[in-house]
C-alpha cells in the first residue's frame, strides 16, 4: 500500500510545491544598456498563412544589432517567397528523410558561423512577440551567458471549446506557474521550443540535428547536464494562437509523448546525479520530470486512490490512503487557486466544468504511448 501510495503522492507534492510557488510572477529585472548583435532564427514549415504577420510584427525591433534570418524548411508552399518579399533573409532546406524542428534549427546555425551573433533568439514561425521581450531575453541571455526562456502561452480565446480551453490553461500551468515555482526554490527553467535566447557560445555547440519530438525538453536536459541550466524570464513574452480542437490532440500527443519518453529516459539520472553532485538545479529538473501530465497524473492518483481505499478497509491501514489524498488536494487546490487569480483569462468557469470530458478525451493519447505508438513531428494547424 505504502509503495502505491509514494508513486502517486511524489509527483502529486513536487506538482503542489510547485503551483503553490507559482502563484505570484516573478518580479521584474532590469535590463538597459547596449543591445547584443542579435539574430532571430525563424524555423519554419508551411508557414505562409501566417510568417507574414510573424515577419511584420518583428519589423519593429530591426535595426544594425538585430537580424532575421528564416529558414523555410522543406516547405511546399510559398513561405519562402512571403518572407523574401518583407526583406528577409531566407534559407531554404530540403530534406524530407531528416524533419523536424531541430534539423532547421541546424542548418540555420551552419549559415550563421560565417558570422556569429553574441546571441540567437528563436521564434517559430507562428509566434509573435514584442520589441520589449526580444531585447530582454537578449540582453538577459547574453549578461547571464544562458540560455533563457520566455513566458510561452497561448493567446486567450473564450470562444474556443471547452476542451482546447482546458488545455491551453494546462499549457499556462506547464510553461508558467510551475516554471516561476521551480525558479523560486533555485531551479532552473524547461525550454518550451519558442522564445528561447541562447548566447552564441552555448548554442554553436548544443545538439540540435535530431528528430526528437521535443526538441526543447533535450536541450534542457542536455544543458543542464553540463551544469549550464536555462533561465526563465517571465517579463519577456511570446503568444501563439491556439488550435482547433482536432489539431490540440495531436499537437497534446507530439508533447506528451515526448515529455513521457525524455522522463523515462532522463529524470532518475537526474536525480542521481544531482543527489551526488549536490548540484539543486540538476536535482530540481528531475524532480520536475517525474511529474507526468495532469490529466495522467489525476487519472492515475483516482484509480490509485480507489485500490487504496478498498484495501484500507480490508486491512484498516488508512495511513497510505490518507497520504495520497492528501498530496491530491494540495496539488488540485493549488492548481484552482491558480486558475481563481489569473488563469480564467485561458479557462471559463464553463469550460472547467467539461474537465471530466477532457479526461476522458486525453486518455487515448496515454494509450497509444504505453502501447508504443508514438507520435512523430507533425506540424500544428493553427485556428
Amino acid at each position: 500500500m505504502w509503495l502505491f501510495a509514494s508513486a502517486a503522492a511524489l509527483p502529486l507534492l513536487v506538482l503542489a510545491v510547485e503551483v503553490w510557488l507559482g502563484i505570484w510572477r516573478t518580479k521584474p529585472i532590469t535590463l538597459n544598456g547596449q543591445l547584443p548583435n542579435t539574430c532571430i532564427l525563424i524555423p519554419a514549415h508551411d508557414e505562409a498563412k501566417i510568417i507574414g504577420q510573424t515577419l511584420a510584427r518583428l519589423g519593429a525591433i530591426l535595426g544594425p544589432s538585430v537580424r532575421v534570418l528564416v529558414v523555410a524548411d522543406n516547405c511546399t508552399d510559398d513561405t519562402a517567397a512571403i518572407a523574401r518579399e518583407h526583406g528577409f533573409e531566407v534559407l531554404e532546406r530540403f530534406n524530407l528523410e531528416k524533419r523536424g524542428k531541430g534539423f532547421a534549427l541546424a542548418f540555420g546555425r551552419d549559415h550563421l558561423r560565417a558570422k556569429p551573433p553574441e546571441c540567437v533568439v528563436v521564434v517559430d514561425a507562428d509566434c509573435h512577440s514584442d520589441p520589449r521581450s526580444i531585447a530582454d531575453v537578449a540582453r538577459y541571455s547574453c549578461a547571464t551567458q544562458s540560455a533563457v526562456q520566455a513566458r510561452y502561452v497561448f493567446v486567450p480565446d473564450h470562444a474556443a471549446s471547452p476542451k482546447v480551453q482546458i488545455s491551453n490553461f494546462a499549457f499556462w500551468i506547464k510553461n508558467v506557474v510551475r516554471q516561476r515555482g521551480v525558479s523560486r526554490v533555485g531551479g532552473g527553467a524547461i525550454l518550451t521550443g519558442t522564445g528561447m535566447a541562447f548566447p552564441w557560445s552555448i548554442f554553436d555547440r548544443v545538439t540540435l540535428a535530431t528528430g526528437s519530438i521535443v526538441e526543447d525538453l533535450a536541450l534542457s536536459v542536455e544543458l543542464a547536464q553540463s551544469g549550464e541550466t536555462p533561465l526563465f524570464l517571465e517579463q519577456a513574452q511570446v503568444l501563439s494562437a491556439s488550435a482547433g480542437e482536432q489539431a490540440t490532440i495531436g499537437q497534446r500527443s507530439r508533447w506528451e509523448h515526448g515529455l513521457l519518453s525524455v522522463a523515462a529516459n532522463h529524470a532518475f539520472a537526474l536525480l542521481k546525479h544531482g543527489f551526488r553532485a549536490m548540484d539543486r538545479k540538476v536535482f530540481l529538473l528531475g524532480l520536475h520530470l517525474i511529474v507526468p501530465p495532469l490529466a495522467l497524473l489525476v487519472v492515475l492518483s483516482a484509480l490509485i486512490a480507489a485500490f487504496l481505499l478498498a484495501a484500507a478497509i480490508s486491512v484498516d491501514n488508512w495511513y497510505p490512503f490518507a497520504v495520497l489524498v492528501t498530496s491530491l488536494l494540495a496539488a488540485l487546490m493549488g492548481v484552482l487557486v491558480n486558475w481563481a487569480l489569473e488563469g480564467r483569462r485561458w479557462l471559463t468557469p464553463q469550460a472547467l466544468a467539461a474537465l471530466p470530458f477532457y479526461l476522458m478525451w486525453k486518455l487515448p493519447i496515454y494509450g497509444r504511448f504505453f502501447a508504443r505508438k508514438r507520435v512523430g513531428w507533425v506540424r500544428t494547424d493553427r485556428d
